[in-house]
């Protein structure tokens, strides 16, 4: 029997790669057939008398597969995607015959990319898949870095930099681009690699601005030919540095009251692990919550010397009971402020490394505090106190009402500007105390993939067969409060999914918020439910994902077309 190779590329989503490699093995155990296994930059390279002893090789993925190694040998390419949804058919067409590689032409170009959005879950790592896929349709070779929630996969290496034709950015976040100095850097959305990404790179190859190396401490903004990131920008990306903190926060908080019962932080409880777990909860990851958020919008806007003046302001608007919207004002502050000082103060080059880590800092802390403290800081708490005391005072018709619009939100794009806007004020008002609007925006945004997958399953006719063996996949991002699941069956048909999704999705907020659910954490779906006092009513939390995955499914297969 022939001897085969199978070489998975690293560059889409690492967890895809593996489970492709994975079935491979499986497969090609389940038909004896004799298989070397390589999974690119991850170790366990091909041997040289594997390779000699073969008589075909499968090329899964994209990037630098080593193709070089592999002349005289018949080839067969696919996608990671081909592999998991139908690994048998791959193995026929490689044992048929495959095909030849067709070689490296000067049209080849090496592309590194960035990809992150602000909560770094989904659109992060669906905008690689996209990029990966248009790379290797276009020919091209392509290294993907994903900033995602829990820090940087697949980083990119210096030497990989250095090679690179292009630095394709793809981020709804700032990017820290110092490595990237002296390279051409073209910038865009998530989005854009999702919808188009042979159109994405089509673009930075044509349009990429080199990245001023003179200006290595500005690097995190566009260059100066590039369009500039908007004030949503900036704002999401202190958002989703301010996350991690509102989640450890609320979830020790919720675990201190689990342990030592609802009064475990009062003073007479000091000693106690309940006690102990509340103080690290509530005045140490709550109480930088707004300094967070403060300090990585100036981040944003001026880069590494916007941090301090926006962490200072913030922590100001917390002092002066400002809160979110105290630290939104002095983020764009301490943001701003050190931008206009960086290009307006010349220095002699030899003092001009003062700039990022004294001057800019001084001046910019000077000003930010200043306004806050004699301008916007008492008028802004005021703000935020009237609103923190409408929204707990909400009942009945103006809590329902208030549930079905951010549920609506949520549905309405998922995972673009609308429902960032809607789950990223529902996160900020956790820190002022407010924990409703969360339950209502992340119940509304589980329910569109949980909908979908329902309507696969009751309406089985109303889908093709690759949507409904996706439909699975659905259901689990659902459960995870991962709305982008919805996405694929959204944009094939909008005008009637879309709908769907947002009638079911405002009902869930609807009942969330009209049955008293309120959410301390800001993700976590399902599997933050049975989390001791993360969740206020968990009965009411289950009666509106059901009611608005019901809603959602029987409109969907309601509304759509018979497939032929």
């Amino acid at each position: 029997m022939a001897r085969l190779l199978a070489v998975v590329g690293g560059a889409e989503l690492p967890t895809h790669a593996v489970l492709a490699l994975e079935a491979l093995r499986k497969a090609a155990g389940r038909r004896n057939q004799p298989l070397a296994l390589e999974l690119r930059g991850r170790g366990g390279a091909l041997s040289d008398s594997a390779i000699r002893e073969a008589q075909a090789v499968l090329l899964v993925g994209s990037g630098d597969l080593g193709e070089s190694r592999f002349e005289g040998l018949r080839r067969a390419r696919v996608a990671v995607e081909d592999v998991l949804a139908d690994v048998n058919a791959v193995f026929d067409r490689l044992l048929a015959g495959g095909e030849e590689a067709a070689p490296a032409t000067s049209s080849t170009k090496r592309i590194v990319a960035v990809t992150s959005c602000p909560t770094g879950i989904a659109h992060t790592f669906m905008a690689a898949e996209g990029i990966a896929a248009a790379a290797e349709a276009l020919g091209h070779h392509v290294r993907i870095e994903t900033q995602g929630s829990v820090g940087a996969r697949d980083a990119l290496t210096p030497e990989e930099i250095a090679q690179a034709d292009v630095v394709l950015i793809a981020a709804d976040t700032g990017v820290d681009r110092a490595r990237f100095a002296g390279k051409r850097v073209h910038a865009a959305s998530t989005k854009a690699a999702i919808r188009d990404g042979k159109g994405l790179i089509a673009t930075a190859l044509a349009e990429a601005r080199v990245q001023d190396a003179a200006k290595a401490e500005d690097a995190a903004r566009p260059a100066a030919a590039e369009k500039k990131p908007g004030a949503y920008k900036h704002l999401m990306t202190g958002v989703s540095f301010m996350l991690p903190f509102v989640v450890a926060g609320g979830l020790l908080i919720a675990l201190a009251f689990a342990i030592g019962g609802i009064d475990a932080m009062a003073p007479g409880h000091a000693g106690t692990l309940g006690y102990a777990l509340g103080e690290i909860g509530a005045k140490g990851a709550f109480a930088l919550i707004v300094p967070a958020l403060a300090g990585y919008i100036a981040y944003s806007v001026a880069d590494r010397p916007g941090i301090a003046p926006g962490m200072i302001g913030g922590m100001l608007a917390a002092n002066l009971q400002a809160g979110f919207l105290g630290g939104i004002a002095a983020g764009f502050i301490a943001g701003y402020s050190t931008r206009f000082l960086n290009r307006h103060i010349r220095l002699h080059k030899n003092l001009e490394g003062l700039k990022p880590v004294l001057i800019l800092p001084l001046l910019a802390t000077l000003v930010t505090g200043l306004l806050m403290v004699y301008v916007v800081g008492v008028p802004v708490a005021a703000i935020l106190a009237g609103l923190t005391g409408w929204l707990k005072g909400m009942q009945g018709t103006s809590a329902v009402l208030l549930g079905l619009i951010l549920g609506g939100m949520m549905a309405v794009d998922m995972g673009g500007p609308i429902n960032k806007a809607a789950y990223a004020s529902s996160a900020a008002l956790i820190a002022s105390g407010v924990t409703g609007p969360m339950a209502a925006a992340m119940i509304g945004g589980m329910t569109p993939p949980l909908g979908i997958a329902l309507a696969t399953r009751l309406f089985p006719g109303r889908f093709s067969k690759p949507e409904r063996e996706a439909g699975g996949a659905a259901a689990v991002l659902g459960a995870a409060f991962i709305t982008e699941g919805a996405i694929p069956f959204a944009a094939a048909d909008p005008l009637r999914v879309i709908p769907a999704m947002v009638a079911g999705s405002g009902l869930a907020g609807a009942i969330a918020l009209g049955l008293g659910v309120e959410l301390k954490v800001p993700h976590g779906g399902l599997f933050v439910l049975p989390i001791p006092n993360a969740v206020t009513n968990v009965t009411g939390a289950l009666i509106a994902i059901v009611a608005g995955t019901l809603v959602t499914g029987l409109l969907v297969g309601l509304l759509k077309k018979r497939v032929a």
